[in-house]
């Protein structure tokens, strides 16, 4: 179906219906026989799109203006939500993620495949959509991702230290983490206090760029029995400095099982 383009500036398709939920995270939409894939929508989202990448056979592309919420949306738990590169159905009911990630899998046996096969048993949804994963990395970096509010701030009043994950496409730009909702909240407390120790000893952060920086990253892994497994990477082998961290992460957080 035809749909009213703007020509001038960056390429931007108007009111355009979201049909259907893709792989990635991304939702699909078609104008004039054009794929277009779309992130942090939903199919039944009518938006303005504007074109970021065109490759020979789809399109990707931002929305930029709504007009018509799709009856599946629900608001998104996270403040980090269209930001960070994880979670990014949240603003699609569960039930309706379970659907369309059933029809994924049927399309790609059938469509993608052309394998014929008698049916598929029904998907069987999470028992927890929070706090259930057992491990999370978090990176270290000189260089925070700066929300458009932030980027009103001075630069020399800028805090650019980050403990958290990578902006999708961007190997040298890191997304601080307030709070995460993937693994048990000990994760959250443990990266936020490392952090706040970190500043207030003056230990550096890593600069991916200079290859240089005495705290890297951090993973915390957490297990059924009630196990929790902590492993800071260091950019330096300064031994004091080494000491100083994993005395305080040790002595802060006694219920760590392992510590690396």
């Amino acid at each position: 179906m035809g749909r009213k383009v703007k020509n001038e500036g960056p390429l931007i398709l108007e009111n355009v219906e979201i049909i259907d939920a893709g792989a990635e995270g991304k939702a699909i939409a078609r104008v004039n026989e054009m794929v277009v894939f779309v992130p942090f929508v939903v199919p039944g989202d009518v938006v303005d799109i504007r074109i970021v990448s065109r490759k020979r056979r789809f399109f990707e592309g931002r929305a930029v203006k709504f007009h018509k919420f799709s009856d599946m949306r629900v608001d998104p738990v996270c403040s980090h939500f269209g930001i960070c590169g994880g979670c990014k159905w949240q603003v699609m009911d569960y039930s309706r993620q379970l659907y369309y990630k059933q029809k994924q899998v049927q399309d790609n046996f059938s469509r993608i495949g052309h394998l014929e096969f008698p049916g598929i048993m029904p998907i069987k949804g999470a028992a927890h959509t929070e706090y259930y994963r057992n491990k999370l990395e978090y990176t270290f970096s000189t260089h925070r991702w700066l929300t458009d509010a932030e980027m009103n701030i001075p630069p020399e009043a800028r805090d650019m230290n980050a403990l958290g994950f990578h902006i999708p496409g961007m190997f040298d730009r890191v997304l601080d983490i307030q709070h995460c909702y993937l693994q048990s909240n000990i994760s959250n407390r443990i990266r936020l206090a490392l952090k706040d120790f970190a500043i207030n000893r003056q230990i550096s952060f890593y600069n991916i760029r200079n290859f240089e920086g005495d705290l890297r990253n951090l993973i915390v892994r957490n297990s059924n029995t009630g196990d929790l497994m902590v492993i800071v990477v260091f950019g330096t082998d300064d031994p004091g400095r080494i000491e100083t961290v994993m005395r305080f992460v040790s002595d802060r957080f006694p219920e760590i099982t392992s510590l690396f």
